[in-house]
């Protein structure tokens, strides 16, 4: 039906994995779903080219007695005063109500739809009925009849960056770490990242890292599979420090590490590290042309000492 998220259908079957067509002409229906290489979807409604139930009911027909092809016919609709606050809410036409002999009321509009869909309910696979269905439970309903196996579910990136660089502008989710001991005031380890052991023996062996750990873990953990049920596919998480180069990337991998044990589908990138492997494989130095010149502190590293003005007399 017209106004009952058709469209929202599709868009859930097009991140599970399946091409998606939207109303095609119903005369090259069958020739698309043939020569698909893989899962494919079609929504056709009263608007598409050529359409009569009976010969979408034929072409469905034929589809569904190929030995290699599942074939599903999902008939969206919804209650005629959801219908109507929908159309009313978008001040669109209706399709079968256009003007002219047929008129401009939705609601002969939305009758002579179901009239003519009716044949094409009644042969139904799977009916949704969206009148009072959040997207959310849309969502869930499409993905629990038709998620394909191996199909991308919530995809993470975790990624550590310095604070003086600024925010990762997609980040969904921000942790600051710079209150944790800073690996950068030990001689031997300043030159050494997050993703050298000694570094990150460092960074766990501050008093308050342990409580730190179990409290963020505790907090991400239970967020996933809200997010997947919510129907969110990216997630990304942040985690900083002042140069980004230490503790920001020890949490990062770890943290990482913890959700691909559970099982979660995890990419982990560096913001500063990569920035500075890009900057010298740029510079003259990477030529044989130049010396390259030592790394420069980040911003904020070294403790700010003022003295203290003292009281008059």
């Amino acid at each position: 039906m017209s106004g009952a998220g058709k469209a929202s259908v599709l868009r859930v079957l097009e991140d599970l994995g399946f091409e998606t067509v939207d109303n095609p002409p119903l005369a090259i229906l069958e020739t698309l779903v043939r020569e698909a290489s893989g899962p494919i979807a079609a929504g056709i409604d009263t608007r598409t080219r050529g359409f009569a139930p009976a010969q979408a009911l034929g072409v469905i027909d034929k589809l569904r007695r190929l030995p290699d092809i599942a074939t599903a016919l999902v008939y969206v609709t919804a209650e005629e005063d959801a219908l109507l606050r929908r159309y009313t809410e978008t001040r669109r036409r209706h399709p079968l109500a256009p003007g002219g002999p047929l008129g401009t009321r939705v609601q002969d509009g939305i009758a002579r739809e179901a009239a003519l869909l009716g044949p094409l309910r009644d042969a139904a696979d799977l009916l949704v009925d969206t009148s009072d269905l959040p997207l959310p439970e849309l969502r869930r309903i499409i993905e629990a009849r038709f998620r394909i196996e191996g199909a991308p579910g919530l995809n993470i990136n975790i990624q550590s960056f310095g604070f003086p660089k600024g925010l990762p502008r997609e980040a969904d989710l921000v942790f600051d770490l710079r209150f944790l001991a800073n690996p950068h005031y030990d001689p031997v380890l300043r030159p050494l990242t997050g993703r050298d052991p000694a570094v990150a023996e460092y960074v766990a062996a501050d008093p308050d890292f342990a409580g730190f750990w179990t409290r963020l873990a505790g907090f991400v953990e239970p967020l996933l599979p809200r997010y997947v049920s919510e129907g969110k596919k990216y997630l990304s998480i942040a985690v900083g420090c002042t140069g980004g180069r230490h503790r920001s990337v020890f949490v990062a991998e770890k943290l990482s590490a913890h959700l691909r044990q559970q099982g979660w589908r995890v990419e982990t990138a560096h913001r500063e590290l990569a920035q500075a492997h890009d900057m010298r494989d740029s510079s003259p130095a990477a030529s044989g042309k130049a010396k390259p010149s030592p790394e420069p502190e980040p911003a904020f590293s070294r403790p700010l000492m003022h003295p203290l003005p003292c009281p008059s007399q």
